[in-house]
């Protein structure tokens, strides 16, 4: 895959503003839609998706900034062209003045992290820069003006957009060399003449895609994360859970009716729609996760939430980078998005079984912390459950359920089989919790040997996760209003 971006429009910061839509499309068309049309002529063109990202739809905005692009990437086997890619947004952003130095930098860092990530799941990631200095815009310009066939080419907003050329060099040139880095380099290739860029770009193309066919496997080194050593202290997480929690029936019946009205009334809130949730249970096997999450739904409007249930990945999903499942999933505003089992897959299941090397798995623990912090950056709650049951209780769930014929499906090979890893499993909980229990996504260890304590456990945590949710949704417009308010008297 391969992102082309371009600087060859400047316009003054007032026309930049009227004239946003028209810019963004000047942006991603100059000279690279030619290149893509050569590139299509000398490949087959049905292995090549072409993606162009202009201001995002509605749909987009209401989610984290990355999700399109994550929908976007092409499978193995295809070569995605995107125009103006994960890079524009932010350049766009700062030189109109829309967001502070120090956001700009929180965006180059999220960069280069998905990069990164990118380039060790196996993307070919191939990023150009076409350049054209201001003169040879001004002389590109005139030579469309003079030629009638072309002049058409040649708008107002064209000959504005060399106003803020100074602007954009001062924004672009530091923002390429902290991006361009050891797995993507920024490959510059200069625009003016159009031979020439369609050569220069074909050629490297060709020589990263054979080098990359021509590659031999090797065994890949592991992740510079820390290794997972026992602790001395001999402590585990989830053996110092008290899992016997006393609740009886009736006392039960009681707190599902309250917290079941008070779930449904924080869902229908007004400022509810500024929000999303997303829900992720985890837990033993028999460990009453579907029973947990069939209270969640019943207490929820059908229409506001959606459930995932997570299986083995299809030959789809495993064509793609590992969370790339998940960010598609990713809900829109005023919607709760709940997982049955997740994302953590990786560094639990893949981990035990060997379906992943060793340095997936280590370097999941970053990118689950990253993934998770740009859902929580973009105002969505992000509530984790492990529901943890005892060993004992486990088998004598397991033997009930081939007693009960209704409950029989549930209970599988792979359940006895995963049953004789349970001191791998715990291991691998434990490093999990520990690695990505943050502030603003923390795991809740949910003692599940009695269902009907878990059940209230699980609501009430995720109303007073959306209660807190809520609460700074409000100091936040208000600190909005009287900054817009300062401004207006000023």
């Amino acid at each position: 895959m391969f992102e082309s971006a371009e600087l060859d429009h400047d316009i003054s910061k007032a026309a930049f503003r009227r004239e946003e839509p028209k810019l963004r499309e000047a942006l991603l068309g100059a000279g690279k839609g030619e290149t893509v049309n050569r590139l299509n002529e000398w490949m087959d063109p049905r292995h090549i998706e072409v993606q162009a990202f202009n201001a995002p739809s509605d749909e987009e905005a209401e989610r984290p900034h990355l999700w399109r692009f994550w929908r976007a990437l092409p499978p193995k086997g295809k070569i995605g062209i995107f125009f103006g890619a994960w890079h524009t947004e932010p350049i766009l952003e700062r030189v109109l003045g829309r967001i502070s130095a120090a956001r700009f930098q929180r965006h180059v860092s999220e960069i280069q992290r998905l990069e990164k990530m990118l380039c060790d799941e196996g993307v070919l990631l191939l990023k150009f820069w076409f350049h054209l200095s201001k003169q040879q815009q001004k002389k590109r310009l005139k030579a469309l003006s003079r030629d009638p066939s072309t002049a058409w080419r040649v708008t107002e907003l064209d000959r504005k957009l060399l106003d803020l050329h100074d602007d954009f060099a001062a924004v672009c040139e530091p923002f390429l060399r902290q991006t361009s880095t050891g797995e993507a380099p920024w490959i510059a290739i200069p625009g003016a003449d159009p031979q020439y860029r369609y050569l220069a770009v074909g050629r490297t193309l060709l020589t990263a895609l054979r080098e990359r066919l021509d590659e031999k496997p090797v065994k890949r080194l592991p992740d510079r994360s820390p290794p997972l050593l026992p602790a001395i202290d001999n402590l585990n997480v989830l053996k110092s859970l008290e899992l016997d929690q006393p609740m009886t029936k009736k006392q039960y019946e009681k707190a599902f009716d309250r917290w079941r009205a008070r779930l449904n009334v924080l869902s229908r809130h007004p400022r509810f729609h500024d929000l999303s949730v997303v829900t992720v249970f985890e837990g033993n096997d028999a460990a009453g996760k579907g029973s947990a999450i069939r209270r969640v739904t019943r207490s929820i409007d059908a229409r506001r939430y959606q459930t995932v249930p997570v299986a083995a990945p299809t030959e789809e999903e495993r064509a793609q980078p590992y969370l790339w499942r998940f960010w598609r999933h990713i809900p829109r505003r005023g919607i709760v998005a709940i997982f049955d089992r997740s994302w953590y897959g990786r560094v639990l299941v893949e981990r035990v079984e060997g379906y992943c090397s060793e340095a997936d798995w280590m370097r999941a623990y970053r990118e689950i912390n990253e993934f998770e912090q740009q859902m929580a950056g973009h105002d969505i709650v992000v509530v984790k459950f492990w529901l943890a049951i005892s060993k004992a209780e486990q088998y004598r769930r397991f033997k009930a359920r081939e007693k009960v014929s209704f409950k029989r499906f549930k209970i599988t090979p792979d359940d006895w089989r995963n049953r004789r890893k349970w001191d791998d499993y715990e291991r691998a909980v434990c490093d999990m919790v520990d690695r990505t229990s943050t502030a603003i996504a923390p795991w809740t260890l949910v003692e599940a040997n009695n269902k009907y304590h878990a059940r209230i456990k699980v609501l009430k945590t995720l109303c007073e996760a959306i209660e807190e949710a809520l609460k700074r949704a409000k100091k936040k417009r208000k600190k909005e209003g009287k900054r817009r308010k300062g401004r207006r008297g000023g």
